[in-house]
């Protein structure tokens, strides 16, 4: 009898697993029920029950255990902690008989120990939790879309602490106690005395500066008034001499040079003659010209274009249109589909024929075997990351007479003028060609 409801979810969300060519979730309620009979309680316990809706695209999980539940987020790490060695205790304990049932000669148990192999995974820890302090998983037999399953089962329940970075030693300077002033006195007699009457500042000690550019010549100063204690006239003459001696320095003056030591000459320095300017060349008036001619360039030969060939559409093909696929939708599968695989049946030597139902990613399929033996199975389709339409199936097919019928996993890809190239695979090493026909029913 099923007990607290811990969960509801679609199908489309998830992503089942399983083996033996056969998926965990269409075998849950006779996987519980051999584990029961196997006396494996602590395994059955940890498994909810599952429950379809009647559209079966929805589940609600129920506990199989009465008491309070709390989610694994909810649950102290106390509560966690013996949760985690508990479930590593029940996979261990999995392990063993799923692989004496591999080994096992029969096919039945052969499928049960492939299927318990499986059983353990779920998508994450939102998937898991615990009802009296025991463990209980929802959704078990399924993994997150796109994501393969994993090795450690209960690896997304382990929590990795990030070490903390150490602190580097701080290093403490002892305090440096500033030195007192020292007052230093000076006495009347140590005091460097300063004269009034001497300058701060000594013409003697300055740094001669000579000249740049040649002083003016003094103007002579004007005579004063004769007077008893005038100066001597040649006094006069000294600031003329003087100016005249610095002009010389600064200034070059022509070389004197003498001839004879009587008669002072002054040499004068010779300015060269400017050689005549170049004769300007006489202008020919015949010019040698030769008549203009016209070099044709080499015509450029211009490849003929050919016309554009647009492939026929086969009728009712399906066409992956490129719009749509650029938004990410896939209205162009809404529909009903015939798609007919390059394949033959093994009983009755022909083709086998899938009719598909698809309305916004979800839909159904059904195939007609020999003896009007009807197989259906729920289907589900997406665009891939790399651009290629997909359309799997939850497991094999439920036949009319109880058999199981296995379905491919088929993807598509736009060909000439987008219409879509398919294959469906069966296993790693049956991919056959496959074609979808539009039909009206």
């Amino acid at each position: 009898m099923a007990k607290t409801l811990l969960r509801s979810g679609s199908l489309d969300d998830f992503q089942a697993v399983g083996g033996g060519g056969q998926t965990v979730f269409h075998s849950a309620l006779q996987v519980r029920e051999t584990l029961r009979l196997r006396k494996q309680s602590a395994l059955v316990d940890c498994l909810a029950i599952p429950q379809l809706n009647d559209e079966g695209d929805r589940v609600d999980w129920y506990s199989p255990i009465d008491g309070a539940a709390i989610s694994w987020k909810a649950a102290d790490e106390r509560l966690r902690t013996r949760a985690l060695h508990y479930l590593e205790g029940l996979q261990d304990s999995a392990r063993t008989l799923s692989k004496k049932c591999l080994q096992s000669e029969k096919t039945a148990q052969q499928l049960f120990g492939a299927l318990l192999e499986k059983a353990l995974q779920f998508p994450g820890e939102n998937h898991l939790f615990l009802v009296n302090g025991k463990p209980v998983i929802s959704f078990w037999g399924f993994v997150s879309l796109n994501e393969s399953a994993r090795e450690d089962v209960f690896d997304c329940l382990r929590y990795v602490e990030q070490p903390q970075p150490e602190a580097l030693p701080i290093t403490v300077l002892p305090e440096v106690e500033e030195p007192e002033p020292v007052a230093i006195a000076f006495s009347e007699a140590d005091a460097p005395l300063i004269s009034a009457q001497e300058p701060l500042l000594n013409a003697a000690t300055l740094p001669a500066e000579e000249p740049d550019t040649p002083p003016a010549p003094a103007e002579p100063a004007p005579q004063p008034a004769a007077s008893k204690n005038h100066r001597p006239r040649w006094l006069w003459g000294l600031p003329i001499v003087a100016a005249l001696a610095a002009v010389a320095v600064a200034v070059p003056v022509m070389i004197p040079s003498t001839q004879a030591e009587s008669e002072p000459q002054v040499q004068t320095t010779e300015v060269p003659a400017q050689s005549p300017a170049p004769a300007m060349p006489s202008l020919i008036a015949a010019l040698p010209l030769h008549q203009a001619s016209i070099k044709a360039e080499p015509a450029v030969v211009k490849e003929e274009q050919k016309p554009v060939v647009i492939a026929a559409i086969p009728k009712d093909a399906l066409v992956m249109d490129a719009g749509q696929m650029r938004a990410g939708t896939t209205r162009f599968l809404n529909g009903s589909w015939r798609a007919i695989m390059d394949i033959s049946d093994a009983h009755s030597g022909k083709a086998p024929i899938l009719r598909y139902q698809i309305q916004n990613n979800k839909g159904s399929v059904r195939l007609v075997r020999e003896g009007n033996i009807v197989c259906k199975a729920t289907v589900f389709s997406g665009l891939h990351q790399n651009g290629e339409l997909m359309i799997k199936s939850r497991g094999h097919a439920q036949c009319s007479d109880g058999a199981r019928y296995p379905l491919p996993e088929i993807s598509c890809k736009p060909g000439d003028s987008n219409v879509a190239v398919c294959t469906a695979r069966f296993d790693a090493r049956t991919v056959v060609p496959l074609t979808f026909k539009k039909t009206g029913a």
